[in-house]
């Protein structure tokens, strides 16, 4: 769709929602916030914690106290997570898990771009198109998408792929399996949980492809990882992650010690 076309559907978007809804942020229900803002105001935005240093340089988790050099978790160290790395634009906590609620269960679709530039804010600047092929989102088995609408990874993936000229490849990974929720399962659970629920799709190749997957939220990594192992036992060449939220708002010691607290549904 022609950039231009795109931003007058946006405004004309906009409109229509400012006559339904009053210009009152979504969140808090008490700072005015306007359409093009996502109905967000600017303490909601304020109240954002995004994934800062030190994390572990495999999968994004975040490291309680001073780690002066680069290191992996306790975790990545034992087992390995199917993809080259993984990082979270921030931390899946209120305002934020209030917005992704809102937005997958409730189709409360005015949070998409409130989350997209969360994620765009800071896994774009560290994309470079020559070093990445494609963008792919994580999928939705069929039914699960018929339910819900749409499927959030890949709305947001598209908006990223926009940002960054790097070519959105949404119909590359198909979820097979309608694997029951992971809110209450362990790490190992959820592992057990995504064995065999992804599959490379008929009559398509990424040989030598280098693969950045996108998600809404990295709990475990066990959805991410399940995708990332399909992707490089078909040929990929590398395979990165980035969601817009990590599910942790308990920093983990170096030695993989600490809890990772799991939003309820996601």
């Amino acid at each position: 769709m022609p950039h231009d076309l795109r931003r007058r559907l946006e405004a004309w978007a906009n409109a229509a929602l400012s006559l339904a809804y009053p210009e009152l942020c979504q969140l808090c229900e008490r700072e005015p916030a306007t359409p093009a803002r996502s109905y967000v105001c600017d303490a909601c935005r304020a109240k954002v914690r995004p994934v800062e240093p030190p994390f572990c340089s495999v999968c994004g988790r975040p490291f309680q106290g001073e780690v002066t050099t680069e290191s992996d978790c306790g975790h990545c160290r034992t087992t390995a997570p199917g993809f080259d790395w993984a990082r979270s634009a921030v931390l899946a906590v209120d305002p934020v898990l209030k917005a992704i609620h809102g937005y997958k269960y409730r189709r409360q679709l005015w949070f998409e771009g409130f989350l997209a530039e969360l994620l765009a804010a800071r896994a774009a600047p560290q994309l470079s198109r020559p070093d990445w092929d494609c963008c792919v989102p994580v999928p939705l088995h069929p039914l699960k998408e018929r339910e819900r609408g749409f499927n959030q990874a890949h709305r947001l993936a598209a908006r990223l792929s926009r940002l960054t000229d790097i070519p959105l490849e949404a119909r590359v990974l198909r979820r097979v399996v309608p694997t029951p929720s992971q809110t209450r399962l362990s790490r190992g659970e959820r592992i057990e949980n995504m064995r065999g629920a992804f599959a490379l799709r008929p009559r398509r190749s990424v040989k030598g492809w280098r693969v950045m997957l996108i998600d809404d939220v990295f709990t475990t990594g066990s959805t991410s990882g399940a995708c990332a192992r399909i992707l490089r036992q078909s040929g990929a060449a590398r395979v990165a992650v980035w969601t817009v939220a990590r599910a942790s708002d308990a920093p983990w010691g170096a030695d993989g010690s600490g809890s990772v607290p799991v939003p309820a549904g996601v």
